[in-house]
């Protein structure tokens, strides 16, 4: 098996791109994934997921020109967890999809 990601849904905030070490593109922007479920009284619950997505270069090059909040895409790639200090010493961990995929889906 492969660490493989596969999502659809829709852009939660206008990408954020970066050019790193003033040669690599990446973009960062958050994914809403929507499910439904029903509960022990019969009613339909809707259950929002946020996730971080990631993308390097050609791909992050397409998120900035493509993509914006509110937009509906699909996203294939890999989970990844890091963990780095922030300014005032405490370990953060962070878990992405870091994205090898984009595509376009509906509007808004």
């Amino acid at each position: 098996m492969r660490n493989k990601v596969q999502l659809i849904g829709n852009v939660g905030q206008e990408p954020e791109v970066k050019i790193i070490n003033g040669e690599r593109k990446v973009a960062n922007f958050t994914l809403a994934t929507h499910d439904f479920y029903y509960n022990e009284k019969g009613d339909k619950v809707e259950q929002t997921e946020w996730h971080k997505v990631t993308a390097w270069g050609k791909t992050a090059e397409i998120v900035e020109k493509f993509v914006e909040k509110g937009k509906e895409i699909a996203v294939e790639g890999k989970l990844t967890h890091r963990s780095y200090d922030d300014k005032d010493g405490n370990k953060k961990y962070v878990t992405e999809v870091v994205a090898n995929e984009v595509l376009l889906l509906g509007g808004k």
